[in-house]
């Protein structure tokens, strides 16, 4: 890679990380205070939590974001943790949307009418009505919206900036080779340890384009990135009472357990049988499905052991007798 496409790939970061944030933030606008409402309302199931949580952050593009909110809730005592592990799981699953959306990259346009739906174009269709809302309409819901718009756009222009400055990668030799250095699932995972599964998923799928990133070299990082993403959720616990500490762990744990179960069955069955498919090379698509289908199976296998988490947080982070003299002064104050 030269000069220029080493500063092209940052500005694709760059603008792929504004453009995740611009929309996210225009989507909590949109919905105001209502979000946190319905995250409250709507949790009174283990099975309910999961599908708001879910619903939510495929809506705000962020799994943190979601969590810190429930951190907040139960940390002023309006959400229970055991209520509020359901929106957690919700959440790391729903933060897979955004890989999905990014595939979108990846579509190729014809000619004619075909060319006309390809990505180039429906991304500069978005943007002009985005800016036509956020510059020239006097109602604020719309001006809200055009920022969606544009975020999506800037998302979507990043994403294309990211490809294009990798794309001569696929011919270097050093590349390749380093790269297959993280089939190590040890190596691999700490390389996903990044603080947006959704910035670090984007980034691979973008890498996809060189043909390198196989299922071998993929499975480690994406378990990595999802334990990576628990560190703003962790940050949110700093100055936050028992619970909120305890609910803020809850997704560092739902993400470490996931990991142990799955790399455990996975890599054991893997030196017994001997996996054909781990030198297969995967698409966008791919690395979206492997994301989603990680995080819901992870769900799927943890929703039953929700009273059982709850009981290792409390092991974890022990009531002194603080937590009740806690809640009576901000019951008095």
């Amino acid at each position: 890679m030269s000069v220029a496409d080493v500063i092209s790939l940052l500005g694709g970061i760059a603008l792929f990380l504004f453009g995740m944030s611009l929309m996210g933030e225009g989507l909590k606008k949109v919905a105001g205070s209502r979000l946190e409402l319905v995250l409250y309302k709507l949790s009174s199931t283990p099975l309910k939590g999961v599908l708001l949580g879910t619903g939510v952050t495929a809506v705000i593009q962020s799994s943190s974001a979601t969590s810190v909110m429930v951190v907040g809730f139960v940390n002023s005592g309006m959400m229970k943790v055991k209520q509020a592990i359901g929106v957690i799981m919700g959440a790391i699953l729903g933060t897979s949307v955004t890989g999905w959306i990014l595939c979108l990259s990846s579509l190729e346009g014809g000619s004619g009418v075909v060319q006309l739906l390809s990505t180039e174009v429906l991304t500069g269709i978005v943007a002009v009505v985005g800016i036509i809302l956020r510059m020239f309409t006097g109602k604020t819901s719309n001006r809200y919206v055009g920022e969606i718009l544009l975020g999506f756009a800037v998302l979507m222009y990043g994403m294309s900036a990211m490809s294009g400055a990798v794309s001569p990668l696929r011919e270097s030799e050093a590349f390749i080779r380093i790269l297959t250095s993280f089939s190590n699932p040890i190596l691999g995972i700490l390389v996903g340890l990044l603080q947006s599964a959704s910035a670090a998923v984007g980034i691979l799928q973008a890498l996809a384009i060189t043909g390198a990133v196989t299922f071998e070299v993929a499975l480690p990082i994406v378990m990595g990135i999802a334990i990576g993403a628990a560190v703003p959720v962790l940050l949110s616990a700093l100055g936050a009472n028992l619970n909120g500490k305890r609910t803020a762990f809850i997704y560092l744990l739902i993400d470490v357990l996931g990991v142990l179960i799955w790399a455990l069955l996975f890599y054991g069955a893997n030196a017994i049988i001997h996996f054909t498919f781990l030198d297969a090379v995967l698409s966008s698509v791919s690395i979206a499905l492997m994301n989603t289908l990680f995080r819901l199976a992870t769900v799927i296998v943890l929703l039953p052991c929700i009273g059982l988490m709850e009981r290792m947080v409390e092991l974890l982070f022990p009531d002194d007798g603080s937590a009740a003299e806690e809640q009576e002064m901000e019951r008095l104050g």
